[in-house]
């Protein structure tokens, strides 16, 4: 039973990665350039993605269909702060303040939103799938107040400046509140399905574009020097202690499938290549975020179908 959900899982993680190898060879080759990488990255973050999840919300959401939906802002609030505990654990074997404010961040902030969307779409059936893409949108909500407010203070290592506003109210979080404001007033209902349609269409392209983001900017990490211990540690804390945490937790209790599923997740994706947008933007010297991001990536692929299978196969069985 293992063996078999490791095959599927392990098939979905490597054909989403297949996208992201194709975008690192694009880079890695000159087709793409650094220009046209930044231009795919603000297609996605600023039309497609936000479409994507206004035309899933209007369709598939409302409240009394999802009467829980506070919760999951509040598991993505839940999981950052665990990540920050697994991650002070180990603090004190990092030598330096920059370098414990970054190891801490790559181990709190978590690849929260392409590759779980890619991850599901690969591993899910379609009845499913409207659910969990939901799940996974209201859970982006807290996540990306949480990583645009709190981790932007921990990476730009100044209180003078904690963050700004305006990241606050991003694209997609901007997408979210308007979908569910609409939802809540009834206004969804007025919005003609022909309107609807070219906007799914267009949200529908989020996923390969996403991944082709992804191995393109993990092409264009410069790794210099590895730090072999602090690495080793993060790929402890973030890959296997994180979500051995998770499993034991949604086992434990109980949590429904689908739940359970998106903590499982979330506790086992590697880190999130944004963090590597914010040291740059607020001009931090890149000590351990980019061999972070490149490196939780690749054992990932190892150690993410690992944990899922493994919540599949107990999951049946409990």
């Amino acid at each position: 039973m293992f063996l078999q959900s490791f095959k599927i899982t392990g098939l979905a993680v490597a054909q989403i990665f297949l996208l992201a190898a194709l975008g690192y060879f694009l880079i890695k080759k000159n087709i793409l350039g650094p220009e046209g990488l930044s231009a795919l990255s603000r297609l996605v973050i600023e039309v497609t993605l936000p479409l994507m999840i206004f035309c899933q919300l209007i369709k598939n959401f409302s409240f009394n269909l999802y009467s829980n939906w506070w919760i999951f802002p509040l598991i993505s609030i839940a999981i950052t702060i665990v990540g920050l505990i697994v991650g002070a654990v180990f603090l004190g074997l990092i030598r330096g303040p920059q370098h414990k404010l970054q190891f801490l961040s790559l181990i709190a902030f978590q690849n929260s939103g392409y590759l779980a969307l890619a991850l599901v779409a690969a591993l899910l059936p379609a009845d499913k799938l409207d659910s969990m893409f939901t799940y996974i949108f209201l859970f982006l909500f807290g996540f990306n107040l949480v990583m645009w407010s709190l981790g932007v203070y921990i990476l730009s290592f100044t209180r003078a400046k904690k963050f700004e506003l305006g990241s606050l109210f991003s694209p997609p979080v901007i997408a979210t509140l308007v979908s569910l404001i609409l939802i809540f007033f009834g206004l969804n209902k007025f919005i003609p399905q022909g309107a609807l349609k070219p906007l799914r269409m267009v949200g529908d392209c989020t996923l390969p574009l996403a991944m082709l983001i992804v191995g393109g900017n993990l092409a264009s990490i410069h790794l210099g020097q590895i730090d072999k211990k602090a690495m080793s540690l993060m790929i402890l804390a973030k890959l296997i202690i994180l979500p051995a945490f998770g499993l034991w937790l949604v086992i434990k209790f109980k949590f429904p499938e689908l739940v359970g599923l998106l903590i499982i997740m979330q506790l086992a994706v590697p880190s999130a290549t944004s963090l590597s947008l914010i040291i740059t933007h607020y001009k931090k010297e890149d000590l351990l975020i980019s061999q972070g991001i490149f490196l939780s990536h690749i054992v990932s692929l190892v150690t993410l179908p690992l944990f899922l299978s493994l919540y599949f196969t107990l999951s049946m069985i409990k």
